[in-house]
């Protein structure tokens, strides 16, 4: 069991450095948004977040 939650861990932390290098601190805030808002139960929150993650992802594909 604790073998699990370390490899959890390590895979949260390596998303969130992903999509840190990737997007910024916009990329950060869209997901800690999102799992603010998983946690919580609120839709508002979670959909703000999937949002700002959707719009960085397809901006460089609309822009161009």
């Amino acid at each position: 069991m604790p073998v699990l939650a370390l490899l959890g861990a390590v895979f949260v932390v390596g998303v969130e450095q992903t999509i840190q290098w990737k997007y910024g601190t916009t990329g950060a805030v869209g997901l800690l948004l999102l799992s603010v808002g998983v946690k919580a139960k609120s839709p508002a929150l979670s959909t703000v977040g999937a949002v700002i993650l959707a719009l960085l992802a397809t901006g460089p594909a609309v822009s161009s």
